[in-house]
């Protein structure tokens, strides 16, 4: 049942979808807002190109790193990136952006290899995603009010 592997959320933001892609392609700005709030990031590698590597130690606020190693899948300018999270817990991460009249509407689905793993994470990840959709907004905001 691969809805049991899977976890969503989605949210209309006040952007464009070419200012949300635009948050994406540049380490500069994904590194801002990357992860749950209280959290930052040190990029080792950023190749944003289909069947690019990410890896980077993201930076808990109890001094705590996590290694963390992806590639880009698939890359459609303003519209769609795909992201393979190839280290435990295994998942590929879709965000969609569709224009909508005040902004995007913004889709983050994560699917897990298994709905064990999906249901073990499930509580901190929900929330951390919606923490992740809100520094991203927040960044959006000052940039835009730069």
């Amino acid at each position: 049942m691969i809805e049991a592997r899977t976890l969503r959320t989605s949210r209309d933001l006040p952007y464009t979808p070419q200012e949300i892609y635009g948050a994406f392609a540049s380490a500069e700005l994904l590194a801002l807002w990357w992860g749950p709030e209280g959290f930052s990031n040190s990029f080792e590698i950023f190749e944003f190109t289909e069947g690019g590597r990410w890896t980077f130690i993201m930076h808990g606020p109890d001094g705590s790193h996590y290694p963390n190693e992806s590639c880009f899948e698939e890359i459609v300018p303003d519209s769609k990136i795909v992201i393979h999270h190839d280290c435990p817990p295994n998942f590929r991460l879709t965000v969609q952006l569709t224009p909508v009249s005040d902004g995007t509407h913004l889709v983050w689905e994560q699917v897990f290899e298994d709905a064990e793993t999906a249901q073990a994470v499930k509580q901190r990840v929900g929330s951390a995603n919606e923490q992740n959709i809100d520094r991203l907004t927040q960044v959006l905001s000052e940039v835009s009010n730069a």
